[in-house]
């Protein structure tokens, strides 16, 4: 990485020293600074790839370490890989042989490590690190060629990323699962599940992820309304698919009882669906409606599309990313196709329709209509490039030599991690003594309150060596009064 950024990567115009005489020269200020339009987002961007993707996959009762840990690594590997390739796909000068970054390049760079964080959902306890490092190398290249392709050639729009991030990343994973398949995943059944503690772990993911959701679908697109409209159809459509998400959750189980998988997953779907159509003119109506459908979509998804997946066609999609980005993303893109084909100059306005669409230069005669159908054939690609190229990478990785964990230490993270050492709660012979306290109270068929309370006060007794103390101290006394 030092040498190929050392051969070909520069400061762009804005980030660089010479600013100072742009300025002068272009008769600029600071406020013109792209820095100060796309930082705030970045940030949130930032915080939604480390924190949000991270804790999200910490449900898993003995894997947190590598969900987080794991997570950390191939977003700050990643994130140097998309610099590089991004930048020869979009900002290579050829006059001078260099690419030159600066703020924008940076949030690619973290869309860019998002389809591959997305990948490694369906994988989740499954792979060891190397092997992730592998799925980024080769995921990050697919995801700048298949963006090239998408917004470059086929000149579609898609903001928030549902086609080139979340369909992507999406399909690259489950072909990935798909190929890697493991009949004797079973061995490791009891801890592919969740306790209390993880799953709120996982919440948080959650939360963060759906607060700075806007931030992420707004980061790129245009200055002013554009992005001023891409936060609010985000925003609403992510209430939205909140609401459905718990009703159908709650009918699906006896008692009306929430499940919190549906919950830490399909609430999100709404920010997935509204990547491409956010940017456009849906309406706030329309975002909701997204909201409503896709909810429903993704739960239901969690409940009978990924058992069947399973059963049927041996898919092992450890956090369902099914549910929550291919299917969303690949909804959302075609949204997108439909809105954008509608598209009219009475709703936008003839200059309006131009900066949406960036209807200039050799696509200034292009229609809605024929933008509506390149936005649908950019879905496509993107699908395409993700099940193709990870059945590739899926065969790449089946090659015995990068250290994955049988089948019986799959999800556990012993096998990549030093743990601590769980303190014991209760020592032996208290364990003992109040196991029979508990006998001699089950011989006096005393009330099962009562033994309980009575239990209680037995962990809280003292040590055996304070006993020994107490006994050497009435011996003692008893001596004295002789």
């Amino acid at each position: 990485m030092i040498v190929l950024f050392g051969v070909f990567v520069r400061y762009d115009k804005e980030s660089d020293a010479h600013w100072v005489e742009l300025k002068k020269t272009e008769n600029l200020t600071d406020l013109d600074n792209e820095f100060y339009f796309r930082y705030p987002s970045f940030q949130d961007v930032h915080v939604m790839i480390f924190v949000g993707f991270g804790f999200l996959m910490t449900f898993l009762k003995r894997y947190s370490f590598s969900a987080v840990g794991f997570n950390f690594l191939i977003a700050a590997f990643g994130l140097q890989w998309a610099l590089l390739m991004q930048g020869w796909f979009h900002h290579f000068d050829y006059s001078t042989g260099k690419i030159y970054i600066g703020i924008e390049s940076m949030i690619n760079a973290d869309f860019c490590c998002a389809g591959s964080l997305i990948a490694y959902g369906a994988i989740l306890g499954k792979v060891s690190p190397v092997q992730l490092m592998v799925v980024t190398l080769f995921g990050v290249t697919l995801f700048a060629v298949e963006e090239f392709i998408i917004l470059d050639l086929f000149h579609c729009r898609d903001a928030g990323g549902a086609m080139v991030i979340h369909c992507f990343g999406g399909y690259y994973g489950l072909a990935i699962s798909w190929v890697l398949y493991r009949p004797n995943l079973h061995r490791s059944k009891r801890l592919n599940g969740s306790v209390y503690q993880s799953d709120l772990f996982a919440m948080i993911g959650t939360l963060f992820l759906w607060m700075f959701w806007p931030s992420f679908n707004s980061a790129i697109a245009n200055h002013g309304e554009g992005q001023h409209r891409t936060a609010m159809n985000t925003y609403i459509a992510l209430a939205s698919s909140v609401l459905t998400t718990v009703a159908i959750s709650s009918m699906s189980k006896k008692g009306g009882k929430l499940d919190m998988v549906h919950i830490q997953n399909a609430t999100l779907a709404g920010g997935v669906a509204m990547g491409t159509a956010a940017e456009l003119m849906i309406t706030p109506y329309g975002s909701l409606i997204v909201g409503f459908c896709i909810g429903i979509i993704s739960t239901f998804g969690y409940l009978y599309i990924t058992p069947f997946l399973e059963e049927r066609f041996k898919l092992q999609d450890t956090c369902g990313i099914h549910n929550l980005h291919a299917v969303p993303g690949m909804l959302g893109g075609f949204t997108g196709a439909i809105v954008a084909a509608t598209a009219s100059e009475s709703v936008y306005s003839k200059e309006g329709l131009i900066a949406t669409f960036d209807f200039t230069g050799k696509f200034e005669n292009r229609s809605p209509g024929t933008q509506g159908g390149f936005q649908a054939a950019g879905v496509c690609v993107a699908m395409a490039f993700g099940l193709v190229g990870g059945a590739i990478v899926g065969f790449i990785l089946k090659f015995p030599i990068w250290g994955d964990a049988a089948d019986d230490n799959c999800f556990d993270d012993e096998a990549y991690w030093e743990l601590p050492e769980e303190e014991e709660t209760i020592p032996p012979v208290l364990e003992y003594n109040n196991h029979m306290t508990q006998q001699k109270h089950r011989e006096t068929c005393l009330p099962q309150s009562f033994i309980n309370k009575t239990t209680a006060r037995n962990l809280n007794a003292p040590s055996l060596s304070s006993a020994c103390i107490g006994l050497c101290v009435m011996s003692m006394f008893y001596r004295l009064l002789c």
